[in-house]
């Protein structure tokens, strides 16, 4: 785009009876336009400082790989049984769902993460070849691609399309993961761990969930699903979530599915296009079915209270396990609010993640 300004100069001085009125004028007006024109050149390849394009680059630019194509193809025809067993400790798995732009949202995750000492058992489901390739180099086994692979520019814009492709697949990779027999760990990355959240899945529940309302809870609170408000809805989060591999959780796992297969994305639904409305529908419609376990407000706050309740967060102090940077729309906002709280890691521990700084 930068380059049509330069096109258009160029024409209006060929064309502009000014630039032939006089000859001793052209050469001057002719180093102007050369001039102008490399100015124009080097904004395009080379961006000044402040430039929204160095601002976030991983968004625009892609991540170059030294794999060779053999082990390519070794990774694009890597299973998710074969990862699956590769990455479970204690038959537990922990999985995210990862685009290229968000990879370094990913890296600030496995920061905390590996701070708890869990990262070996992270599984990364990347929904495009950039992110299967680049995991896999920096931290082999760890990314798997179930095909088809998504549009990365679509699937990180919230709302759109894109976004609601990328999310309905999720119920679907975790329904797989249990019947293989493994508990699972769901986190979306725009999250950090302060502590390890193990410690909080208290008994043995078929599926353990976070509420996403912002309104304070007594510190103890029920842990069952709470009940519809007025508009027969619940606000269960879909992005922190806890399964083992029983007939309860599967049930589950199943009407989620089905939720999503009946909803089709229209731009009139884009602020609902996610996958979490059918999560709450399929929760509300198997309750009887499962044990199901709400945790802990306090250990596990919405982003809508933790980022806008400075009071409740210094009262609660100590007592936070995961942080979710949600109730906010925007991949540089979220990065942005993150290191407003001390919460961006890269820039200064990237040698903490398993991925190391990404290039």
């Amino acid at each position: 785009m930068a380059q049509q300004p330069q096109r258009i100069i160029k024409s209006s001085f060929l064309s502009s009876p000014r630039s032939y009125s006089s000859i001793s004028n052209r050469p001057i007006t002719l180093l102007l336009f050369l001039l102008l024109a490399l100015f124009l050149t080097l904004g395009v390849l080379l961006p000044w400082p402040g430039s929204p394009l160095l601002l976030f680059p991983n968004r625009v630019s892609s991540y170059s790989t030294s794999l060779s194509p053999e082990a390519k193809s070794k990774w694009r025809d890597y299973t998710l049984a074969e990862a699956a067993k590769f990455v479970a400790k204690n038959g537990t798995v922990i999985v995210c769902a990862v685009s290229s732009p968000f990879l370094p949202f990913l890296n600030n995750w496995l920061i905390t993460v590996s701070r708890q000492k869990h990262q070996d058992q992270v599984l990364v489901i990347a929904e495009d070849y950039t992110t299967l390739y680049k995991v896999n180099e920096k931290w082999p086994g760890h990314a798997v691609l179930i095909p088809p692979a998504l549009d990365s520019k679509t699937a990180h814009s919230f709302g759109s399309q894109g976004f609601f492709n990328f999310t309905a697949r999720r119920p679907q990779h975790l329904l797989h993961i249990l019947e293989l027999g493994y508990n699972v760990m769901y986190n979306d990355v725009d999250m950090v761990w302060l502590q390890d959240p193990f410690q909080y899945l208290e008994g043995s529940h078929d599926a353990y969930f976070t509420d996403d309302m912002p309104k304070i809870k007594p510190l103890n609170h029920s842990h069952d699903l709470p009940p519809p408000d007025q508009n027969g809805e619940t606000y269960i989060c879909s992005c922190m979530i806890y399964l083992r591999p029983t007939n309860g959780a599967k049930v589950l796992l199943k009407k989620w599915i089905e939720e999503l297969e009946s909803q089709v994305w229209s731009e009139s639904i884009r602020f609902k296009a996610n996958d979490q409305p059918a999560f709450n529908l399929a929760l509300n419609k198997t309750a009887h079915q499962g044990d199901l376990y709400l945790l802990s407000q306090v250990a596990f706050p919405t982003g809508g209270l933790y980022f806008n309740n400075e009071t409740w967060v210094k009262e609660t102090k100590g007592k936070h396990v995961i942080i979710h940077n949600n109730y906010i729309i925007g991949y540089d906002k979220k990065m942005k609010r993150f290191h407003k709280y001390g919460l961006w890691l890269v820039d200064d521990h990237a040698l903490e993640s398993p991925l190391g700084k990404l290039q």
